[in-house]
């Protein structure tokens, strides 16, 4: 009996040691611990032009190598393999509203949008980008008292009034110290032909996509912070390395933001500005955030985009999630309506939506594809460029190398 026990432990022993010869070695690699990942793909488009026969290596949440697809042979990395597909970086939306209307940040992710700016609402440190949606802030809104948004929403977590410039320096060194990445500031009278704030706005339903609230009209002009005080919030946010946004509508704004040295325009304005104005906003280099579906009313924005594309102006992609009928994810109408009025080709419109924000974003190498940028990216089936409504359902989404939405298996 003692000779079968020792002959059976034997033969155990041997099974174990012959396991190797049956399970290759990149299986044993995944199952202790292997963080790599190697995507291969159709098409990449990575953040400046599309490259084909191109292989994307991620490692511990970033980007290691970009490559053709004979350059991994040797790679002992999990390989996922797209086929037909595009892959691209994750999407940047410059403009929105989540915290303030509570939007479901995981759908907001799973439908392609990889980091988001919240510009008016409540302010806290950035945050995500590791498998969560990667969220930045302006915080409150400041503005004049009995200024827009006050009128329509009230002032809490959306809105800070300042009457002083040391009120106005103070408002802005407290935002920055609880974590703003940028000041935002009203400089809205109302009333604009089309405008969506033209009504004041109140939350309601967030659960519903394009019945999230109701409005109640606002015919009074609002109050407009003086150009004092904006010069003393642009000076005091540059002091502090931020730059600083305003939502405006109108040629009095303008002007305004213009004399006062704003860097970004929260929208292409709704009523029409005068020509001199919009050429000295490109010369100073404002930016332009488009938000231009949500304005697709507005009776000035087609003339507005059109003259300052025409300038030279810089537009960056933004489609005010949170606002009816803005879908929560990746806007495909704002990157037509974007190419038709800004007269862009569709790659330019990409890199507005990904490399040109990141960029802006001050965030190194994100909205990008290549070696250590962040490893957020989407992916398609087929080719965007050929019909960009595919973007609206991505097929995989990675935030900070983590998969969080994966069809292609």
């Amino acid at each position: 009996m003692k000779t079968l026990v020792e002959l059976f432990i034997k033969i155990k022993l041997l099974l174990f040691l012959a396991l190797p010869a049956f399970f290759p070695f990149p299986v044993i690699a995944q199952e202790t611990g292997q963080t790599s990942v190697l995507i291969h793909a159709a098409r990449v488009f990575d953040g400046d032009s599309i490259r084909t026969n191109t292989s994307v290596l991620v490692t511990d949440g970033l980007v290691t190598q970009v490559g053709t697809r004979e350059a991994f042979k040797s790679s002992t990395a999990r390989v996922i393999d797209l086929g037909d597909a595009t892959l691209l970086p994750g999407f940047i939306e410059l403009h929105a509203h989540l915290g303030y209307q509570h939007i479901p940040a995981d759908i907001v992710l799973k439908h392609g949008i990889t980091t988001i700016r919240d510009v008016g609402g409540p302010l806290h440190k950035p945050y995500g980008g590791d498998g969560s949606l990667r969220v930045l802030t302006s915080g409150p809104i400041i503005t004049a008292p009995d200024g827009y948004p006050i009128p329509g929403m009230g002032a809490e977590n959306i809105a800070m009034a300042v009457n002083t410039e040391q009120q106005a320096r103070e408002t802005v060194r407290s935002l920055i110290d609880g974590g703003a990445v940028v000041i935002k500031v009203a400089l809205e009278t109302g009333g604009e032909a089309g405008a969506p704030w033209a009504s004041g706005h109140h939350p309601a339903d967030a659960g519903h996509e394009n019945s999230h609230r109701k409005t109640v009209r606002v015919n009074k002009t609002w109050a407009l912070l003086s150009e004092d005080i904006v010069r003393a919030i642009v000076d005091e946010a540059h002091k502090q390395g931020r730059k600083v946004t305003a939502h405006i509508g109108e040629a009095k704004g303008a002007r305004i933001a213009i004399d006062a040295g704003i860097d970004e325009w929260a929208h292409v304005p709704c009523d029409i500005i005068p020509d001199a104005l919009l050429k000295k906003a490109v010369a100073q280099n404002v930016k332009i955030v488009t938000t231009l579906d949500t304005l697709s009313k507005c009776s000035g924005v087609v003339h507005n985009a059109r003259v300052l594309a025409a300038l030279g102006g810089e537009f960056l992609y933004g489609a005010e999630i949170a606002h009816p009928d803005i879908p929560w994810g990746i806007d495909v109408q704002e990157l037509i309506i974007m190419m038709h009025l800004a007269n862009r080709r569709v790659i330019e419109v990409l890199r507005s939506a990904t490399s040109k924000s990141g960029e802006y974003l001050n965030i190194p190498l994100l909205g990008t594809l290549q070696a250590g940028a962040p490893a957020d990216m989407i992916a398609v089936k087929g080719d965007p460029t050929q019909a960009l409504k595919i973007l609206k359902y991505p097929d995989l989404v990675m935030s900070g190398g983590k998969i969080v939405l994966n069809n292609f298996d």
